[in-house]
């Protein structure tokens, strides 16, 4: 299916028009290694690019078995297409999970090296100095380039230290993309003029809510209960809740969440989409799973 068949939309055009809700969509990331990989990628940027493909599984396995999201990085048009001669690859180790937030940064000279570092957060030079990565990846999904180049080059251009195209994020229907890190803030429908809300807010300790996804470190439930609390409390603080219990019930789930001096219990209600064609590659349609708020209410 491309966008020469007549009525074809892709994937994003398709989420806004049906009003695809972003809670409770961010898929799970409490630890990252990031690796920066100049070259252009292909579908996974660690299997087609400038890594050698048996490293480049070896790398993502090493990190999903020490329980670590792997996500390859570059910097805003400074690459070569099929560029093979990298001289040095620059890694972080992101640590999101509340209270943990942690950025360290290091570099070798040989990726190979990557299959020797110390993924326990011992490694690397501590930075407080966030991280905001757009998803590029074209390969992957045409609304992930087309979506998130504008938003990507806006960013870079008053930040560009702290900007990084970054690999697949997931949830292509919701690009463009954006994480910021150490707190793994996932947004999503990002537009370019977005770019300085999220990035003036984020060094105030604020999210924009209706542009987050969820917290990778979270549940996607706890994500939603936190976004039907921020709904109904207007409070936007990045740690203005905390996670105290989450369980299942017949008509969905309740979360108990910690907001100053209160305990507020969350009902996330759970329901089925129609089904939908939830990438641009897609050609067979699936429901998918969908929160909504239910009760927010003093424990």
């Amino acid at each position: 299916m491309t966008d020469t068949v007549p009525g074809w939309l892709p994937c994003s055009d398709r989420a806004i028009g049906r009003g695809d809700p972003l809670p409770g969509t961010a898929g799970l990331g409490e630890r990252w290694l990031l690796v920066e990989i100049e070259s252009g990628w292909g579908r996974h940027a660690f299997f087609d690019s400038d890594l050698d493909p048996a490293l480049g599984a070896a790398i993502v396995s090493r990190a999903e078995e020490a329980g670590m999201r792997p996500l390859a990085i570059r910097r805003t048009r400074l690459r070569a297409p099929q560029r093979r001669d990298q001289s040095s690859w620059r890694w972080a180790l992101v640590d999101c999970r509340p209270g943990r937030e942690s950025i360290r940064w290091g570099r070798v000279d040989d990726p190979a090296e990557l299959l020797t570092l110390p993924l326990d957060g011992s490694a690397g030079e501590p930075s407080d100095a966030p991280i905001y990565a757009v998803c590029t990846h074209a390969r992957h999904d045409q609304c992930c380039a087309v979506r998130g180049r504008p938003v990507v080059e806006a960013l870079a251009a008053t930040h560009p230290e702290l900007t990084w195209e970054c690999s697949h994020l997931g949830g292509d229907r919701f690009a463009a993309t954006m994480i910021a890190f150490p707190h793994g803030l996932l947004y999503g429908r990002v537009l370019a003029e977005d770019v300085e809300t999220v990035v003036e807010r984020h060094a105030e300790g604020r999210v924009v809510p209706g542009l987050l996804r969820g917290r990778t470190a979270l549940t996607t439930v706890a994500q939603a209960a936190e976004a039907f609390a921020r709904t109904a409390t207007g409070d936007d603080r990045i740690d203005a809740f905390r996670v105290l219990d989450e369980h299942p019930h017949p008509h969905g789930w309740r979360v108990d969440l910690r907001h100053g001096d209160e305990t507020l219990t969350v009902e996330v209600g759970e329901r089925l989409s129609e089904p939908l064609l939830s990438t641009c590659a897609a050609t067979i349609a699936h429901p998918v799973r969908e929160f909504v708020p239910v009760s927010v209410d003093p424990a």
